[in-house]
């Protein structure tokens, strides 16, 4: 009986990816059972609490954590991992999670999984600044961002340049390290584009279901997409000088 890798699907907070977590369940993905109401497998909220920021800060360093804490870091993920799905319930089966902090330990889950695959939801990155949803940057920020850009910057350029960071060293790692495993999906075209976005994303999971009704059923476009067009101007363009790389780089801007 064949043993999956996982599918992991993860992002930046409120970048769509309950949507792409109900595209793999339809397409025969077992995402677990305890999940909270935008698909997140809660299993791995404490693991994620309590590593990330040891994990990102001693990468930001150029360093790796101690052999102790990278031990006890896998024991934990193993844990958690149990406790979302138990090792029997996955064999033989497509599984994975979607839990959008992932986003910040590819490094750390290929090295559990070399055949990980993982899905990276992106959303416009002025649209994340303008968002209620700041958990990650309240988490995270401090793991993230010099202390420059934590004292220095509004709330939204914080959060702009997290985005910016984040996001862009998970394209460079998908890209580079996980290559035909990595899919990058834009939340706007999927908006835009539904058939062809599902379909891009069943090719993705190898999976043979009719995409049509699933981008019929399962996408519509929230009235928060674009919500930075009815900012003021001067926000927009600090937005936009702070993140101009990767929004560039993105398809965000011209």
């Amino acid at each position: 009986m064949a043993n999956f890798a996982p599918l992991v699907i993860g992002a930046t907070g409120g970048s769509g990816t309950r949507v792409i977590a109900r595209i793999a369940k339809l397409a025969g993905h077992n995402l677990g059972a305890k999940l909270n109401s935008a698909e997140d497998a809660l299993e791995f909220y404490s693991f994620h609490d309590y590593w990330i920021n040891p994990f990102v800060s001693a990468r930001r360093r150029g360093e790796t954590m101690t052999p102790r804490q990278s031990a006890r870091m896998k024991e934990d993920f193993q844990a958690a991992l149990a406790r979302h799905m138990p090792e029997v319930e996955r064999r033989g089966t497509r599984w994975g999670w979607k839990a959008p902090r992932s986003i910040y330990l590819l490094a750390f889950l290929q090295a559990q999984f070399a055949q990980l695959k993982f899905i990276h939801v992106l959303r416009d990155g002025r649209d994340m600044a303008l968002s209620q949803n700041q958990n990650q940057v309240r988490k995270h920020g401090h793991a993230v961002l010099s202390w420059g850009e934590r004292l220095f910057r509004s709330v939204p350029e914080r959060s702009v340049l997290m985005w910016e960071k984040v996001n862009s060293q998970a394209a460079h790692y998908g890209e580079t390290s996980l290559r035909e495993n990595y899919l990058r999906v834009r939340f706007e075209d999927l908006c835009a584009k539904p058939l062809e976005t599902t379909v891009q994303i069943l090719n993705f999971l190898e999976a043979t279901v009719d995409p049509e009704p699933i981008a019929r059923t399962e996408i519509t476009s929230p009235g928060s997409l674009g919500r930075w067009r009815t900012c003021s101007p001067q926000i927009v363009s600090k937005l936009e000088t702070a993140a101009a790389a990767s929004l560039r780089r993105f398809g965000y801007l011209e």
